[in-house]
């Protein structure tokens, strides 16, 4: 008699399998559409890349960074490891390796910051379409492609590219471990927020509240599970944070370059005191008492040309000159941004749900880094608001996808037109004829979106997206010319977009000889010379790599070298000459002026002065119009 076991069927006879869903328009032509947005936004960033000029201060520290291990892990500003950026060197660590690879050139300093930008665009993609859909990722992909910060970035040498990215992939980790409750991946998002700090220092804790309100409030698992591993992934992130303050803190003075920035030699006061708290003077809080170099307030902080006195407020983010950079978008993510309000406040979704936990995510971005950049200075640096472009990118595309109410959607579209064209008639002079345009294409279309049926209302819908994406897109097209935008530089892109000055490509005739009179002169020193400011050794660090000693930091207001270093330098032998240009004579009357490059309060005397003025009177002069060396030491009268 067989057993129960025989009785199994020799071949099991499935049910029908369901069917697997078909798949939209969009999703079938994802990948192409993608493709297409990261090639614009390549050709974007790369176009005219051979003309990149040097951003002679960052630059410098680059050329420096490829000489020796020690000047790359510190970002010496010059070969000889005398003193370091006054800022974190992490964002240089891509264009230090990429000029290694392909040699020292401008365009080379600018290929990482290129593939950094289109990383970005594609990974914001990744993450808005688990959070909204395809069309949304590709829309939010799109938005940010088109938005000029974006592109500006692309084609720079700031710190600003890198950190968006770290800063994304800091999301999408969130956004995974939010899905699974994964202390993995939560950690995982930790670290990259850890490795965004060796680019923007404390700007990037400033991405927390919103990793940690998605996390706290959507993972599906307890509230005290959800809780540790927040407290985990912060330990990470804090010990990768910390990571390069330990190192320099723990490292005998000795046996680095001097921190510029700072009047103590300490990562504390160049991160939190110079990086930190003389950006946001309404905490109260005095950067001096850190061990801070204090700049005039009135004068911008940072290495460009900056616009002084745009306030501390949020009007500051609606003023022509940031919003034209970023902020073309703003109804629309205005919209998007309410629409999450509105989910949250309603409460008729789970907790958990990944809608739910994207709005989370990208509602408390966008309003933590612009209520950061309203009130603390960014001197008109546009390019810091490359993660603001981020947030109104994937926010704008949710409204657009997922607001169903067409007269509102239709609105807010209406609205967005006229705000774009306000903001280009700011620049009556700059491509005013797409404001005509903007406005032919969306009068039409908002009305067929608003009363048409279901398959004209999506043409109308992609014919009003245009209208607001044409003056942002002509913005963001204009980079490639020279006129509006130069490679290597700040950014900025338009009208108000000034070139970079390269003074550092080449040597002039008169340099090439103070060059050629210091090597022939050098007799064993470890510096060639020691120079009043950073711009006057920059040119020789750029073109031949030589060790010059820049007295007084970025500021001329460091305590580097001390009075006792400095004539130690020259009593060892290992400093010989000081070069002064014709401008920087009147050191010798003793006058109290600034200086070019000088950031302090007038009248001050600063370092850097009384070591020149020293130098005057005590050193043996060699003219090299208009140039004057000045040889100290035993060689030299009184020294």
């Amino acid at each position: 008699m067989p057993s129960p076991v025989s009785a199994e069927p020799l071949v099991r006879v499935e049910g029908p399998r369901p069917p697997t869903p078909a798949r939209t328009r969009t999703e079938r032509y994802e990948l192409p559409l993608l493709a297409g947005i990261a090639a614009v936004a390549a050709l974007f960033f790369c176009w005219g890349i051979w003309h990149s000029a040097y951003h002679a201060f960052y630059a410098s520290a680059v050329r420096s960074m490829t000489d020796n291990p020690v000047a790359f892990l510190y970002g010496s500003f010059d070969p000889a490891n005398s003193i370091t950026l006054d800022k974190l060197p992490g964002f240089l660590w891509p264009q230090a390796l990429s000029a290694l690879v392909f040699g020292f050139h401008p365009w080379s300093l600018v290929i990482p910051q290129a593939l950094e930008g289109v990383a970005s665009v594609v990974l914001l993609h990744v993450v808005v379409r688990r959070w909204a859909g395809a069309p949304a990722g590709l829309l939010a992909a799109a938005f940010l492609t088109l938005t000029p910060v974006t592109v500006g970035l692309g084609r720079s040498v700031t710190e600003d590219a890198p950190f968006v990215l770290l800063l994304l992939l800091a999301a999408e980790a969130t956004q995974r471990a939010t899905a699974k409750a994964r202390l993995r991946t939560l950690v995982l998002a930790g670290f990259w927020v850890g490795v965004a700090f060796q680019c923007k220092m404390l700007e990037a804790w400033a991405v927390l509240p919103a990793l940690a309100v998605t996390y706290l409030v959507a993972a599906p698992t307890t509230l005290r599970r959800r809780i540790r591993d927040l407290a985990v992934s912060g330990a990470v992130m804090l010990a990768v944070s910390l990571s390069w303050m330990l190192v320099a803190g723990l490292t005998p003075a000795t046996a680095r370059p001097y921190l510029d920035g700072t009047t103590n030699n300490s990562p504390f006061a160049l991160v939190v005191g110079y990086n930190f708290l003389t950006r946001f003077h309404a905490l109260g809080v005095d950067a001096a008492g850190t061990g801070s170099i204090v700049t005039d307030q009135a004068a911008p902080h940072g290495h460009g040309h900056g616009t002084p006195g745009m306030g501390d407020s949020v009007w500051k983010m609606f003023s022509p000159g940031l919003a034209t950079q970023t902020g073309w978008l703003y109804p629309l993510a205005a919209l998007g941004l309410a629409a999450g309000a509105l989910m949250l406040w309603r409460r008729r979704v789970p907790r958990t749900d990944p809608i739910l936990a994207g709005y989370l995510l990208w509602g408390v971005w966008l309003v933590t880094f612009f209520l950061v950049f309203s009130f603390g200075s960014v001197t008109g640096h546009t390019y810091y608001m490359g993660v603001v472009a981020v947030g109104l990118s994937a926010l704008a595309a949710a409204a657009v996808t997922r607001v169903r109410r067409r007269i509102v959607l239709c609105a807010v579209l209406a609205v967005n037109v006229a705000w774009c064209a306000a903001l280009t008639l700011h620049y009556p002079r700059f491509f005013a004829w797409s404001v005509g345009v903007a406005v032919a294409l969306a009068l039409p279309a908002l009305v067929v979106f608003s009363v048409g049926g279901p398959r004209p209302r999506r043409t109308a819908l992609a014919v009003a997206l245009a209208a607001v994406l044409i003056a942002p897109t002509v913005w963001s097209a204009s980079a490639m010319s020279l006129r509006y935008n130069q490679p290597g530089g700040f950014g900025k892109i338009g009208p108000t977009s000034t070139p970079t000055r390269n003074p550092a490509d080449a040597l002039d005739p008169a340099q090439q000889r103070v060059l050629a009179y210091l090597d022939a002169h050098r007799d064993g020193a470890r510096y060639l010379a020691a120079v009043p400011r950073w711009q006057m050794a920059a040119p020789y660090i750029l073109s031949d790599n030589a060790s010059i000693l820049p007295l007084g930091g970025f500021t001329t207001q460091v305590p580097y070298p001390s009075a006792t270093a400095f004539h130690h330098l020259i009593d060892t032998g290992r400093l010989r000459y000081l070069v002064l240009a014709s401008t920087d004579l009147t050191h010798r009357a003793g006058k109290a002026r600034n200086v070019r490059g000088t950031r302090g309060t007038r009248g001050a005397d600063t370092p850097d002065r009384a070591l020149v003025r020293w130098a005057v009177g005590h050193c043996s002069p060699v003219r090299i119009w208009p140039y004057t060396l000045y040889r100290c030491g035993s060689a030299a009268h009184g020294g």
